[in-house]
Order: C-alpha cells, then sequence, then structure tokens
C-alpha cells in the first residue's frame, strides 16, 4: 500500500497516527476541524464525512487504506447528531470504499462497547457480545458502528477490515472522558466498589492503529495495555482524592447533572465505575508482534503534568 486516508486527522490521536503513517506512506487527512499546524507532507482537508465533498476527496485521493477515527464521542451533541455523524457517516464510508476501490480499513472502536456488568468473565475475548446498550444508552451509536463495520468483514471480504477495540486511553493529547474523569481534585466513586481498570498510553495507541494497517489486519482485535489497577490506586496515582458516593444518589445526581449540561458523563458511566471491563489482547499482539512502550507509572504521569 502506497496512500492512506485518515479521518478525525486533527484530533489528537488523529495528529499522533497521521505523523507515524507519514513515515512510510503519503497520507490525507479530513475532519470538520483545521489541523492548523499540519507537518509538511500530509494533505488535510476540512469536511464533513456525511458530505459529497468528502466523497471526492476520496474520489481523488484513491487512498489504499483508510484509518477511520472521525468520531462524535463528546456529549455535548444532540443523540441525534451523534448518530448522524457516527453511524451515518461510517456507513458512506464503506460504500465509498468499496466503490472507489480501497484495500484495507482500520476503524477504531472502544472496549466500553462489551459493557460493565457483574457477570463479565475476566479478560473478555472478541467473541464476547457487544451489551452496552443495555444500561448505557448514550453510547448505543457507538456500539451500532462496532456492529456494522464487524458485519462488513464477511459482507464485503474485498475490503480488508480491521475493528480495534482498545482499553481506556490515557494521555495528554487525547481527549477522552476518563482522562476527564481522572482529572478532578474530588473523583466520585460508588461506595463499596473498587474495580480492577486497565489502561493504554495515548502513543501506544497510535502505534497500534498504525500496525493495523502496516499488517492489513482482517477482523476485530482488542487491544490493551500494560496492566490493570483498582480505581482507587488510579485515583492516587493521578493526584486526585477518592469521593465514595451510594449509587442510588449517585445515579440520580449523575443523571440530572448531564441532563443540564453540568456534567461531561451521564449516569450510565457509573457501571464502569462498579464493575470491571477486562479485556483479553493476545489475537492482536500475535498478529502484529505488539509490545507497549509505556508502563501504568507513565501513563499515569502524563496525567498529573
Amino acid at each position: 500500500m502506497e496512500k492512506v486516508l485518515v479521518t478525525g486527522v486533527a484530533g489528537g490521536l488523529g495528529r499522533l497516527v497521521a505523523r507515524r503513517l507519514s513515515d512510510r506512506y503519503a497520507v490525507t487527512g479530513v475532519d470538520t476541524s483545521r489541523w492548523k499546524s499540519s507537518p509538511r507532507g500530509i494533505d488535510t482537508h476540512v469536511v464533513d464525512l456525511r458530505k459529497r465533498k468528502f466523497e471526492d476527496v476520496v474520489r481523488t485521493t484513491r487512498p489504499d487504506a483508510v484509518v477511520h477515527m472521525g468520531f462524535v464521542r463528546h456529549f455535548r451533541a444532540s443523540d441525534r447528531e451523534r448518530h448522524s455523524v457516527n453511524v451515518g457517516g461510517t456507513r458512506l464510508l464503506l460504500d465509498h470504499c468499496v466503490k472507489y476501490g480501497v484495500r484495507h480499513l482500520v476503524v477504531l472502536s472502544s472496549g466500553y462497547v462489551y459493557g460493565a456488568f457483574p457477570e463479565n468473565p475476566y479478560q473478555m475475548d472478541e467473541e464476547t457480545p457487544l451489551s452496552a446498550s443495555r444500561n448505557y444508552p448514550e453510547i448505543r451509536d457507538l456500539v451500532e458502528v462496532d456492529s456494522l463495520v464487524s458485519t462488513n468483514i464477511w459482507r464485503r471480504p474485498e475490503l480488508r477490515t480491521s475493528v480495534i477495540r482498545p482499553v481506556s486511553t490515557l494521555g495528554p493529547r487525547v481527549p477522552s472522558m476518563v482522562r476527564e474523569y481522572l482529572r478532578q481534585r474530588r473523583v466520585p466513586t460508588v461506595l463499596g466498589f473498587d474495580p480492577m481498570i486497565p489502561f493504554i498510553h495515548e502513543n501506544d495507541l497510535a502505534e497500534a492503529m498504525t500496525l493495523a494497517v502496516d499488517h492489513q489486519l482482517q477482523g476485530v482485535f482488542n487491544v490493551v495495555g500494560p496492566g490493570e489497577v483498582p480505581l482507587h490506586t488510579a485515583i492516587e496515582e493521578t493526584g486526585g482524592t477518592a469521593w465514595p458516593i451510594p449509587d442510588p444518589p449517585a445515579r440520580w445526581l449523575f443523571g440530572r447533572l448531564f441532563r443540564f449540561g453540568m456534567l461531561p458523563y451521564p449516569a450510565g458511566l457509573l457501571d464502569f465505575l462498579k464493575y470491571p471491563v477486562s479485556l483479553d489482547g493476545s489475537r492482536f499482539a500475535e498478529a502484529t508482534g505488539f509490545r507497549c512502550k509505556y508502563g501504568l507509572p507513565e501513563i499515569f504521569a502524563s496525567i498529573r503534568e
């Protein structure tokens, strides 16, 4: 492969991935925001995946591979907007890939799509059902995207497709709910619960996305970091103080604050503060030789700094 198209290139992870890929490929990036200081050699376009202009970019560049990270993951947008961008935009992207001869597609999903439940097995593999919508309806669009692309693997075998499901990602450049959660001085927890939480550094995840392109992977792959720690340890290591709250009042409080725009995450997040979501990343490691370069102390230090 010679040419790679990256969606969501102006985001923190998009920039990290595009820089790595540009060492070996001709990279084109698209996003709804401008990457003002994009490096020389990376051609960028400000476009919406749902518009004709994006199809024009695919048609003219004719990429060999596409790395799809152009999602709305925050909750400032409405449910309708999130669904339109995430599901509708991905559906159009799949059509464009087939229409214009893209050979390989890499899609960034999330380990959150499995859902947090007391019956979760330790180290869930890629065959575990995606159940997050049961108690976290606000991310049903991301679950639908994952299911849509996973189905595409056998529906359109001419397009090699890989779905990457990473554990919680931390770092100074990539915004995420878990980063905003841990950066609080008083960090709310659910009284009586202290689940094991796995983490990966943003640079290691960017390397994993790059390896998925290099190896032209096909299938679904969990990507895990150097390990996991109890939630209270993660809070202490990132400089916060745990604030235990009983579940019913916490769920009511989170719901009210989220509804009025005073909290960036909904009440469904509470289940991830109660039950572990531990993933088995052996399939990806065996396929690519992936090994993390950043340990847990470095991951937590990146948040403190």
